[in-house]
């Protein structure tokens, strides 16, 4: 349930991780990295507190997928990766 500070809404950890589909390890190992630098906001009991702008963000910066494959080629889309591994598990099969 979001939280309302000051006319603003809030939402805790739980309901970030759930509306982005990661775990809470995941986010709380990528907020020590500082991949969102601009998390800050807490409650009383110094729980993290996220704005859907802030939420937004990690949501594009988590559906942004990149992948190496074959010989240290960079492929951006999941499904583009998938095709490749296709590709590539169909050539091995013909070995």
């Amino acid at each position: 349930m979001p939280v309302i500070v000051d006319d603003r809404t809030y939402y805790r950890t739980a309901e970030v991780c759930r509306l982005i589909g990661i775990s809470r390890n995941t986010l709380f190992r990528w907020l020590r990295k500082g991949m969102f630098s601009d998390v800050e906001y807490r409650d009383w009991r110094g729980w993290r507190l996220f704005t859907l702008a802030q939420i937004e963000t990690i949501r594009i910066q988590t559906s942004q997928v990149t992948a190496t494959v074959g010989e240290g080629r960079t492929v951006d889309t999941g499904r583009q990766w998938s095709q490749d591994f296709a590709v590539t598990e169909e050539s091995s099969k013909n070995e």
